[in-house]
């Protein structure tokens, strides 16, 4: 084990600051400084906000991260960080503070990706990743089919979202329900309460012409929203507890359906979820149960590994290292859109 690559990760790709420590597929420490109570009165994350927050919390949590761990920085044999995409203004913290201390103690740095992070993450919990690994990631930002021969070098998109993610979609019908924000966890509890078969909201893109692997969530949180309005007009109060279970039922329901999907389509006989949304309790048990009958091993990691953390991009940047890819140059641009098939950022300007 002393001879696995020991790295630091930084993730500020959107409103946490997370630096994570990570020995080869072990993780030592894992450390996060969440902004998201001074979003919530907005009712999302305000990028300016965002950006002071991680300036603020970012020496702290690198050190808070190193102590747990038990190691000091001279130690590190390499620093990560991610390079987009995400929030520009977050992004250049995180890339800024990651290319001080790369220079300051002559160590290498890496540049990842925040997507590829996600699906790296799993090794921490469950060993190597399978190759190629399926990955469903969804989040706040982005509901992606993946499909990573090589998780440092090539990972190929199979379908994202055209409209909203599904995280950005539990946002807006918390919103709707006035659940707050963020709105994940608020309506998963929300929805223990329900019946997911209350009301039957449409589920998109699965028609038999549709794109096989993209996802839609826009016309369901309009339906959502459609449908509490036309109560609340005619007087009847809102069912939010079967509202909020019929609204997830029909997201759950949808993801997994194409991830199985996908699966079937590359041959492929296991599945990685991950991103924030992973932590839902019922995406959880709906894809166990039809994994388990489509004969798939489903792998996710633990809730506090799904959302955004500094030991995913530690995780994936201890690969990069042991797998001898080229280090970034200092001159490491953050990239806002950096594109999923990009693990490693490239040098040069950001697009």
């Amino acid at each position: 084990m002393a001879d696995e690559p020991l790295v630091l990760g930084i993730e500020t790709s959107c409103d946490e600051t997370g630096v994570g420590v990570v020995r080869g597929t072990t993780l030592l420490a894992d450390v996060v400084a969440s902004s998201v109570d001074e979003h919530a009165r907005y009712g999302g994350v305000v990028p300016e906000i965002a950006s002071r927050a991680h300036l603020e919390a970012m020496v702290p949590t690198i050190e808070r991260a190193l102590a747990r761990a038990g190691v000091a920085a001279t130690d590190l044999d390499g620093i990560a960080v991610t390079a987009g995409p995400g929030l520009a203004g977050a992004l250049l913290v995180g890339v800024s503070a990651a290319k001080a201390y790369a220079y300051a103690l002559d160590k290498p740095l890496y540049g990842v990706n925040h997507l590829a992070s996600h699906i790296c993450v799993d090794q921490l919990e469950h060993g190597p990743l399978p190759e190629p690994t399926m990955a469903l990631l969804v989040s706040g930002g982005h509901s992606s089919l993946l499909l990573a021969p090589d998780i440092t070098t090539d990972v190929r998109p199979l379908g994202a979202t055209i409209d909203d993610a599904a995280g950005e979609a539990f946002d807006k019908v918390a919103r709707v329900l006035g659940l707050g924000f963020p709105g994940g966890p608020a309506i998963d509890r929300e929805a223990r309460r329900g019946d997911p078969a209350a009301i039957a909201f449409p589920r998109g893109l699965t028609g038999p012409r549709d794109a096989p692997f993209d996802f839609s969530f826009s016309g369901l949180k309009t339906a959502v929203a459609r449908w509490v309005e036309t109560q609340r007009r005619a007087g009847v109060d809102v069912p939010v507890a079967d509202v909020a279970a019929s609204f997830q039922e029909a997201v759950t329901d949808v993801l997994t359906r194409k991830a199985i999907r996908a699966c079937r389509a590359e041959g492929v006989d296991h599945l990685m979820i991950g991103g924030g949304v992973a932590a839902n309790t019922r995406l959880r048990a709906m894809a166990e149960e039809r994994c388990a009958a489509a004969g798939i091993t489903l792998r996710v990691p633990r809730p506090g590994l799904c959302t955004d953390n500094g030991a995913m991009v530690a995780a994936l940047g201890a690969e990069m290292v042991a797998r001898n890819r080229p280090p970034s140059p200092l001159d490491l641009p953050a990239d806002s859109s950096l594109p999923v098939t990009e693990p490693l950022a490239p040098a040069g300007a950001a697009r």
